[in-house]
């Protein structure tokens, strides 16, 4: 049952704000005494943020960010058994999505947002430029079919693979794809500033397809990256196959987890031979902590909590 379920909320809105100090720190003290974790960035373009609650608790909040103006925040809900974060990160950033341009606007100038149920009629259109936004880690774990890699390590690389790869495509039908649409909502504004003239956008970003998609009508292929704790999802927003390094915060497949190079909180094909010494000796102690507490009973942040932990 859904009551015996953390709610996990992703959201974001674009909307200039003018006391960032202030809205951090009534968000802070809400989160905090609603035991809510997660991450909230803030910045003087809006605001971006995955959080995650009992299900009263993440209500109270849509509530709360509606009372203090943010009132087309794009929340997406999914579900998970154990508390998706170790704990409350609220963050002043200069941007919510880092792109560095000043050829955005995505408070007054996007894509067409085209709705999870309308997606598949247009990107199995053969005149349709399919790309996905995300960065190329995230297209290895999965993506649509037909779909553009455009080989990013960040987003702010989007801006070259632009002006190299799809100059000449300005008046072709473009449709961009991200985890949850603020990447295509931004990246759609600059397009837009650039000349493009018909740029679409899957509304909700992946995570709002596969909810609403069935397993039989998806297109989509894989699973799909998550910034917390449950490291991906697949169709239907089930809980995907990967874990997290906790050395080096990579996500890794079922068989990345059978190579010899993974040790559990030590070490994983991505990052072994890499890490310091010193580093290396700090997990183990982790490690070992996080062991003696479970043995002991005694809460730490590392050990999974359910609802009934709280």
């Amino acid at each position: 049952m859904i009551n015996s379920k953390f709610t996990i909320v992703t959201f974001y809105q674009f909307k200039k704000i003018a006391d960032i100090l202030i809205i951090k720190n009534e968000l802070t003290r809400f989160c905090k005494f609603n035991k809510i974790k997660g991450t909230i960035i803030l910045a003087e373009e809006g605001i971006n943020g995955t959080i995650a609650g009992i299900s009263t608790s993440i209500k109270k909040f849509d509530s709360h960010l509606l009372n203090i103006g943010f009132d087309n925040y794009n929340p997406k809900y999914s579900y998970s058994k154990f508390m998706p974060f170790f704990r409350l990160k609220i963050r002043n950033k200069k941007e919510i999505v880092t792109l560095r341009t000043k050829n955005a606007d995505p408070e007054t100038i996007t894509g067409k947002k085209i709705k999870p149920e309308e997606w598949n009629s247009l990107i199995s259109d053969k005149e349709t430029i399919l790309i996905d936004v995300r960065n190329k880690f995230e297209v290895e774990m999965g993506t649509f079919k037909g779909s553009i890699n455009p080989d990013t390590k960040s987003f702010t690389e989007f801006k070259s693979y632009l002006k190299n790869n799809l100059n000449e495509a300005k008046n072709k039908k473009i449709a961009m794809f991200c985890t949850g649409g603020i990447r295509c909502e931004k990246v759609s504004s600059y397009m837009i500033k650039k000349g493009f003239k018909d740029v679409n956008q899957l509304h909700g970003g992946i995570l709002s397809y596969l909810e609403k998609t069935s397993n039989e009508n998806s297109l989509w292929n894989g699973e799909c990256f998550v910034f917390d704790n449950r490291v991906s999802v697949k169709n239907e927003l089930k809980d995907g196959t990967y874990e997290l390094c906790h050395a080096c915060r990579y996500p890794l497949s079922p068989n990345n987890l059978k190579s010899k190079k993974y040790v559990k909180g030590i070490s994983c094909p991505n990052c072994y031979g890499k890490i310091s010494e010193s580093k290396t000796k700090s997990l183990k102690d982790r490690n070992k902590q996080i062991s003696l507490a479970k043995k002991k009973g005694l809460y730490s942040p590392y050990i999974k909590q359910t609802v009934n932990d709280l």
